[in-house]
């Protein structure tokens, strides 16, 4: 993964822009504003490293910071509160002069972040929102509304219910189609499915979109921990109570690439797959987000439809950007000052846009920006 880190060094190419402000930035002291980086040393706590993408992001956030001349303290939780909250204690105890903050339960942290608003020490929200705390500075994500907007167009455009430019076809059904959530204890989650919900609703209404198993609500279609097992689980399980007297399911809403995965190893297990069977089961439509690699080779396959690209990338330099601007004694500048309240405030956001990935784009889209090579495209495998 080497090569997708840093994309552009940080300086002027950073698209968060450091806004002076009259006093020191939220969080910030002066004894940073006035200290070398070498001097300086920042925690980053991300979720686990058995998701691909965290794995990407807590090395390029670590590697651009590195760029930048800091010191850097880089910890995975494995999933794991407990181990979160006490790899955040740890930090603060150290001495960071300031926190990236990737939770696991955005719930969690409060004791955490009220530490560290003791010390001074700014605190930055990192693609999931910590809530119920007036503990943090700043929020870097996606537009994650528009990231469930996405996935729901890509349903209907997979089933044939939407062009190629998202207009309406004659294409009248029924579809069958089952949803599937992430995990109720990350914020992002609920941003999804509200964004594909009123996408799919109005079909759902009039008859074109039928969900058989009934399950239409978050709190059913929700995956803890974003389990890749615990989707697969509950794959089977709708296969074996809606499916077996001879429905087919024609579509799949999965808001990330490794639910996706576990879906499609249970459809596969089920008698689905990519071409019309003996069985007359081609594989449903399923969508994803991160476009992780071995997703990637399975839209490549024609296997998984699609994905929702997010340059991690570009996340870790708004990351870094906004630590920069509070140790520097100033303030990161949002584009975002309404979306994300966390139960305590509005937090002020800088969100990045997204991309979605079907098999006719994968080459223009993460090829030719060099987050993949159509080597490792082809094999569904990074080289590094």
């Amino acid at each position: 993964m080497s090569k997708r880190l840093g994309l552009t060094t940080l300086g002027a190419t950073l698209a968060l822009t450091l806004a002076a402000c009259g006093g020191e930035g939220a969080g910030s002291t002066t004894d940073t504003a006035n200290a070398d980086p070498e001097d300086l040393s920042i925690g980053v706590s991300m979720p686990t490293q058995t998701s691909e993408r965290w794995i990407a992001d807590g090395e390029n956030v670590e590697e651009q910071l590195q760029e930048a001349g800091y010191d850097v303290e880089l910890r995975y939780a494995n999933d794991d509160i407990p181990t979160q909250a006490q790899q955040i204690d740890t930090m603060i105890t150290q001495g960071v002069d300031a926190l990236i903050v990737a939770a696991i339960d955005g719930t969690a942290l409060s004791s955490q972040l009220d530490n560290a608003a003791a010390k001074g020490i700014p605190v930055i929200s990192y693609d999931r929102l910590i809530r119920d705390t007036d503990n943090v500075d700043f929020y870097v994500s996606f537009d994650n509304f528009k990231v469930g907007v996405a996935q729901g167009e890509s349903l209907l455009k997979g089933l044939g219910v939407l062009d190629e430019n998202g207009e309406r076809t004659d294409a009248a059904g029924p579809f069958n189609i089952e949803l599937f959530a992430g995990s109720l204890d990350d914020n992002n989650a609920h941003f999804f499915w509200d964004g594909a919900m009123p996408v799919l609703q109005p079909l759902i209404d009039d008859g074109t979109l039928v969900v058989p198993s009934g399950q239409t609500g978050i709190e059913q279609a929700a995956i803890l921990r974003w389990s890749q097992e615990g989707a697969q689980r509950r794959m089977e399980d709708l296969l074996t109570s809606t499916y077996s007297g001879g429905t087919v399911l024609n579509g799949v809403l999965s808001p990330y690439d490794g639910l996706s995965r576990g879906i499609i190893t249970a459809l596969e297990n089920s008698g689905y797959g990519p071409t019309i069977t003996a069985s007359g089961k081609p594989m449903p439509i399923v969508t994803g987000q991160d476009a992780e690699i071995a997703s990637v080779k399975l839209i490549d396959d024609e296997v998984q439809y699609s994905t929702i690209f997010k340059d991690t990338r570009l996340l870790a330099e708004q990351a870094v950007a906004a630590a920069q601007a509070y140790l520097e004694g100033e303030e990161p500048e949002p584009n975002d000052t309404e979306s994300y309240n966390n139960g305590m405030k509005v937090v002020p956001s800088y969100l990045l846009p997204v991309e979605t990935v079907t098999k006719d784009n994968i080459t223009q889209v993460l090829v030719d920006s060099g987050y993949y090579t159509a080597e490792e495209v082809a094999a569904g495998q990074t080289a590094g």
